[in-house]
């Protein structure tokens, strides 16, 4: 992404539409009351994409068909590094990862999607995001980013 980000900023020309860069910058955010309840709701999408990988597609698993999933330690790896780059966790972990994406990519926009299995767990996982975008951010923006990115 950062690469992308920094070839079209260095290559843009204004236009009648855009006077300068804007960028917008999905995530894949799973937010929670605790970090360890988080990782729980992430882990289903984890085994899904296995699955998908595998040619195996299907249904997102739930919590507890991921936990009792026999991940071979190939697959734990895989499933490790995959949510390792989504931002995973409670309030202060959302706010501080987001803060650092913010900053690291100085996105004018941010998309979040949020896949978990259980629906009101996933409108939570929205209401937190948007609590902690709606206040300071952990992370310092420097100039040029937004100080409230749009929620679409």
């Amino acid at each position: 992404t950062l690469p992308a980000l920094e070839l079209y900023r260095s290559s843009f020309q204004p236009s009648a539409d855009l006077d300068r860069p804007y960028a917008m910058v999905a995530a894949s955010v799973i937010a929670a009351g605790t970090d360890e309840l988080a990782h729980r709701f992430a882990l289903p999408g984890g085994l899904a994409f296995l699955r998908l990988s595998a040619g195996r597609p299907g249904p997102l698993p739930s919590p507890e068909e991921a936990e009792e999933y026999p991940y071979t330690p190939i697959e734990r790896a895989a499933v490790e590094d995959r949510l390792a780059s989504q931002v995973i966790g409670g309030p202060e972990a959302v706010r501080r990862r987001l803060g650092e994406l913010l900053a690291r990519t100085q996105a004018d926009e941010l998309m979040i999607t949020t896949m978990v299995h259980d629906h009101d767990a996933r409108l939570r996982s929205y209401e937190l995001v948007s609590d902690v975008l709606a206040g300071e951010p952990a992370a310092p923006l420097s100039s040029g980013a937004p100080e409230q990115p749009v929620l679409r």
